[in-house]
């Protein structure tokens, strides 16, 4: 019986012991948390500040990473946000224009919504305004501020928010908030 009692007490104490060294363990490692933050990569300070920017936070920060990542850095690319991101972008453009106007030809329509998505006008000066040409990550070959790859980050970045949403309607919110707000605002959208 005293053997049994002695080994249940010895194996209480063990059983404490090891729980307060993992407390301990945990408690030391907040405080070299707290001490030495590890700092995050240029790419990730920037993707922070470009979601202030547009004035989303993204829930699935993989996204807005796979946004700003050119078919020529990795398989893993913007190439179908884009496509994605313009579609929401000629929705929500095709919304507007019809709200204002419901008896606008459909050429005109066409016609405005070619040039919304012009990879020479309104895509890349958004685009660039916003900086995407320093945050886009593309091979050394190819040139971040080529008006095709500033345009493709531009709208993947909204194809992006439509999947972190699940909703392209706001997805589409976010772009005109982004763009200056209204159909008639925007050398693109211009009469």
């Amino acid at each position: 019986m005293n053997s049994g009692r002695f080994a249940f007490t010895l194996s209480v104490i063990l059983f404490f012991t090891i729980i307060l060294n993992i407390q301990k363990s945990h408690a030391a490692n907040e405080v070299h948390d707290r001490i030495f933050k590890p700092t995050s990569s240029p790419f990730s300070t920037a993707l922070e500040t470009l979601q202030k920017q547009i004035g989303y936070d993204f829930q699935n920060i993989g996204l807005l990473r796979r946004a700003m990542t050119h078919g020529s850095f990795s398989e893993e690319n913007n190439r179908a946000l884009s496509i994605l991101g313009g579609n929401v972008i000629e929705t929500s453009a095709s919304l507007r224009l019809l709200g204002k106007d419901i008896d606008i030809s459909s050429k005109d329509l066409n016609r405005r919504l070619s040039e919304i998505s012009k990879v020479e006008s309104s895509c890349t000066s958004d685009g660039m305004r916003l900086g995407l040409q320093k945050v886009v990550r593309v091979s050394p070959k190819t040139n971040s501020s080529a008006p095709g790859v500033v345009c493709s980050a531009f709208r993947a970045m909204f194809g992006a928010i439509a999947l972190d949403i699940g909703k392209s309607d706001d997805a589409g919110d976010i772009f005109w908030n982004v763009h200056g707000g209204d159909v008639g605002v925007g050398d693109a959208l211009a009469w």
